[in-house]
């Protein structure tokens, strides 16, 4: 049994205010820990990149700046995990996609996972290159209002069958497997 499904009670500081990443963290936890009572915070931490992160390697750093600012911060020192979602984009070999870096740590060790992608439609990756954010191109082309504090890009592309929560939720819950099996991991 792992010592992070032992605490009654974890306090969790998550590196963003964003609605979204917030339920994210304390709907997977609330799926692998159901006897303990999560509390969930969220916090503002800078990222470090551009508002729109346009590779891989950009959206990680901005992932792990926002955990390192949160584990820096005077107000968390009591948190039990500290967690970061970044979201980002590249222009991979067959085609753009997006995508999110999760970043987990507790007092001893960091964790990285990565979600699923999602191809983007040429015209949406033309408008990010030239210096808008995901949020604002998927706005102004579907009509929305405010769409990344809902269900993204990723609910308007699949028509709502997967939305940005969903999928962060899924990614933090494999990026949590080394710390409910930590026996295993340290073989």
């Amino acid at each position: 049994m792992s010592k992070i499904s032992q605490l009654a009670k974890i306090r969790v500081v998550i590196g963003s205010k964003n609605p979204v990443k917030v339920q994210a963290a304390k709907h997977a936890l609330t799926q692998l820990l159901p006897d303990t009572e999560i509390e969930c915070l969220g916090c503002h931490a800078p990222s470090g990149v551009a508002e729109q992160p346009m590779t891989t390697d950009e959206t990680l750093k901005g992932a792990i700046n926002r955990v390192e600012h949160c584990q820096s911060a005077p107000d968390t020192s009591e948190a039990d995990l500290f967690i970061a979602i970044e979201g980002g984009v590249d222009n991979f070999s067959y085609g753009p996609a997006t995508f999110a870096y999760i970043v987990i740590s507790d007092k001893q060790q960091r964790l990285v996972g990565r979600s699923a992608i999602l191809p983007l439609p040429p015209v949406v990756y033309k408008a990010l290159s030239e210096g808008e954010e995901l949020g604002d191109v998927m706005d102004r082309l579907f009509n929305t209002d405010n769409i990344k504090q809902k269900g993204g890009a990723i609910g308007l592309l699949t028509q709502g069958v997967a939305t940005r929560e969903s999928i962060y939720t899924q990614a933090l819950i494999l990026t949590m497997a080394p710390l409910l099996n930590e026996e295993l991991y340290q073989r």
